[in-house]
């Protein structure tokens, strides 16, 4: 992964963290600051993959990187909300 493919993940993951939680249904009660901070590496680690994959260079927009991303962002905010929700009951 280039410096700037990282920076740009970074920048994406406050999106796709975004995305991940609107596609969790029902409500989940974790701040803000971690649904970005789940965004962030869910970009990484879907750009990681993708790159795995071979299909992290395409040209036009990387539909199936950002679709891997917003899947590790919905896994991580599920997770996240639940383990968030039972430690402050």
């Amino acid at each position: 992964m280039e410096v700037t493919g990282f920076f740009t993940a970074i920048i994406i993951g406050l999106i796709v963290g975004a995305l991940g939680r609107l596609v969790v249904p029902g409500k989940q009660s974790i701040p803000i600051w971690l649904t970005l901070l789940i965004g962030v590496v869910a970009a990484i680690l879907g750009t990681l993959v993708a790159g795995a994959f071979g299909v992290d260079d395409t040209a036009g927009i990387d539909w199936i990187e950002l679709l891997i991303q917003v899947i590790f962002a919905a896994i991580g905010v599920s997770l996240a909300a639940g383990a968030y929700g039972r430690r402050r009951h």
